[in-house]
């Protein structure tokens, strides 16, 4: 038996005179992603994405595993293909479902009939399919108001598919359909979410991560490694730039107030992320801020950032609180790693008694005071070091 997957499109289909290339991109996304796994066929039809694989020994959990994190697809199916005749049908589908009927309690089948030319109706497909699966499972009752398992045949132009189940997609809209955009990534809990629901919103991601050893270690570069493969799961591969950050650091503690550290500190790191994404034709930056969490994140200390930078900050947790937030970094396997206990720049020289509502001519003064920050800045952004990301 062909065993495909039918992948049903979500917020795409509003999308008027520019479907199709959010199609088009969905489908190069999908061909991208699945490349690794085997060699597969896939087309677009009647609303309707098909993923058939080329060769029979192609791994389709594996297949189903990676589909479920394309962004883009609302829900997916797998389907098993037969031929259009109504005698093909049903012994595909006793074959076919012979498992799952293993396993559940209650039934019912829908028919759906794209192909009007095909000789019997929807209902009576029903039927007969229903009562061909009856016969063959005696023990699973059919229940049609309220059954464990929905079984669905599909006549569609180029074949019947028969399907049990539907799997919820990653939803959004494809990768590369909203932009380029810099996501400021720390070893914590906030930054990976921010970053995955921006690629749910289309952002194609750069990452930048600033390291400051010997007060950050390694282990702590490593650690952000893992969490942007894991949001690379379903972002797709992206460029790491980790940014020598230690002598700005320094130069912040020997010249600044004590209490001004952590918003100069955020402040250069706008300017160098900024430089950055703009050489990687980035129109935005993201961050993991969320109103009132910390000190630095008060309205007040997010308009000195914000002072600082000239392109768009997206902060897609500026609302949420903090359970929310682990919520969704449990969800996409980043929070285990997000805990692991290793410092990052951010909590080097944190301040005793951080100001939450700075003034912005007082925070200006204060940079003032660093002499040498351009050349610092400068000597930053030349060294920093990529990685690739997959």
């Amino acid at each position: 038996m062909k065993e495909v997957i039918l992948i049903k499109l979500g917020e795409i289909v509003l999308k008027g005179l520019n479907r199709k290339s959010f199609e088009d991109r969905l489908i190069k996304n999908i061909k991208h992603r699945l490349h690794r796994i085997g060699a597969f066929k896939v087309r677009n039809a009647q609303s309707i994405i098909t993923v058939e694989p080329v060769f029979d020994d192609i791994d389709m959990d594996e297949t189903a595993d990676c589909i479920a994190g394309i962004f883009g697809i609302a829900a997916f199916s797998r389907a098993c293909v037969a031929e259009k005749d109504i005698g093909s049908i049903k012994e595909t589908a006793c074959r076919y479902l012979e498992d799952t009927f293993s396993t559940t309690a209650s039934f019912k089948v829908e028919a759906k009939r794209s192909d009007k030319q095909f000789p019997l109706t929807s209902p009576q497909i029903a039927q007969e399919v229903g009562g061909c699966l009856a016969e063959r499972f005696p023990d699973v009752a059919v229940d049609v108001h309220h059954p464990e398992t929905v079984v669905t045949v599909e006549i569609r132009e180029d074949a019947a598919y028969i399907h049990a189940g539907v799997i919820r997609g990653a939803g959004g809209i494809p990768v590369g359909t909203g932009g380029k955009a810099a996501i400021l990534i720390s070893g914590g809990i906030d930054s990976p979410v921010a970053a995955y629901m921006m690629a749910k919103r289309g952002i194609e991601l750069t990452a930048i991560h600033f390291a400051s050893p010997p007060y950050t270690s390694e282990r702590a570069e490593e650690k952000v490694r893992q969490l942007l493969e894991k949001v690379a799961v379903y972002s797709g591969g992206m460029k790491m730039y980790t940014v020598p950050f230690t002598r700005l650091q320094e130069a912040i503690r020997d010249q600044c107030h004590e209490e001004y550290f952590t918003i100069i500190m955020r402040r250069l790191m706008m300017t160098i992320a900024q430089e950055i994404a703009r050489k990687n034709d980035c129109q935005a930056l993201i961050t993991g801020e969320s109103l009132g969490q910390v000190a630095s994140q008060t309205i007040g200390a997010i308009a000195c950032t914000d002072e600082a930078c000239q392109m768009p900050v997206f902060r897609p947790l500026i609302g949420m609180d903090k359970e929310e937030i682990i919520t969704i970094s449990r969800k996409i396997d980043t929070f285990s790693t997000s805990i692991q206990p290793y410092e990052d720049c951010c909590t080097v020289f944190t301040p005793r008694h951080p100001r939450t509502r700075p003034v912005l001519k007082n925070v200006l003064a204060q940079q003032d005071k660093i002499s040498d920050a351009d050349s610092l800045i400068r000597e930053a952004v030349e060294n920093v070091r990529i990685t690739d990301i997959s």
